[in-house]
């Protein structure tokens, strides 16, 4: 099947979008930013957002409210053992009956504002995937958050050569809006993948259902921890994510189909 070219810097048609938008956040002891989090999009977001799933994987304490309450639904999630990055979305996400649904870090932050009106909007047209912001660091630096396909080939230019990127094949889940429809007829994320690369196979599947993956034209802040590059743990896991990857279907058939249009679903900065 055919996967549609995503377009960049994306003009959205003008729709509706007032409390359209379930949010799942995942916090792994992140109590400070997800705080902080929860307050911008109370500040910012509470004409799109209508409800927001937190789930607490490691223990810790419930978000304080602000002084007026949350003007979203706050529903929050408790964990008896850690799952993993996919499934904790999945359950988040798995009865909603909202349009639209947004993955996002709780490290995310909003420094332009609110971004999830035009990322709905953008979502409500037709062969849409998913939808995402341009994320930068500290510095207002954009992110590496748009990658080609991990071949071993290409793993080795970008890790030890450093050479760019020049396609856009997938783009890391940091803050993803889908509608609800793609998000179920993709059936979510791959709960096989515990910690990485659940966002590669994700954006592959939506590709070979010939949906698009689209960049708005609104910027966040997202930290990036990178706990992969630090932690012998975090790589393993990696690695392993990495192996299920290559071997997998999935993979295959997003590798046949890259090379029957010629390479990636775009380049990065032009549409």
């Amino acid at each position: 099947m055919e996967a549609t070219t995503p377009i960049l810097d994306f003009s959205p048609p003008q729709v509706s979008c007032s409390g359209t938008l379930v949010v799942s956040i995942v916090s792994h002891g992140h109590g400070a930013f997800v705080q902080s989090l929860l307050w911008e999009l109370a500040r910012l977001s509470s004409d799109t957002v209508s409800r927001v799933a937190l789930t607490l994987n490691l223990p810790e304490a419930e978000p304080v409210p602000p002084s007026g309450g949350w003007p979203f639904v706050l529903e929050v999630l408790r964990n008896a053992q850690p799952k993993g990055f996919g499934a904790n979305h999945n359950r988040a996400l798995a009865c909603a009956a909202e349009p639209f649904v947004c993955v996002l870090n709780p490290d995310v932050e909003l420094v332009e504002g609110d971004p999830f009106a035009v990322l709905v909007q953008a979502a409500a047209a037709p062969g849409m995937g998913c939808t995402y912001p341009l994320q930068i660091d500290a510095q207002g630096r954009p992110q590496d958050s748009e990658r080609a396909l991990p071949t071993p080939m290409g793993l080795w230019r970008r890790r030890v050569l450093h050479q760019p990127e020049a396609r856009v094949d997938w783009v890391n889940a940091a803050c993803l809006v889908l509608p609800t429809s793609a998000w179920g007829a993709v059936g979510g994320f791959d709960e096989a993948y515990f910690m990485y690369c659940e966002d590669v196979d994700l954006c592959l599947r939506l590709r070979l259902a010939g949906l698009a993956l689209v960049r708005v034209s609104k910027r966040v802040l997202h930290a990036g921890e990178r706990a992969s590059h630090r932690r012998w743990a975090h790589l393993r896991w990696h690695l392993i994510s990495l192996l299920h990857l290559w071997r997998s279907p999935v993979y295959r058939r997003a590798r046949q189909l890259l090379r029957a249009e010629g390479g990636g679903a775009g380049t990065i900065g032009g549409s």
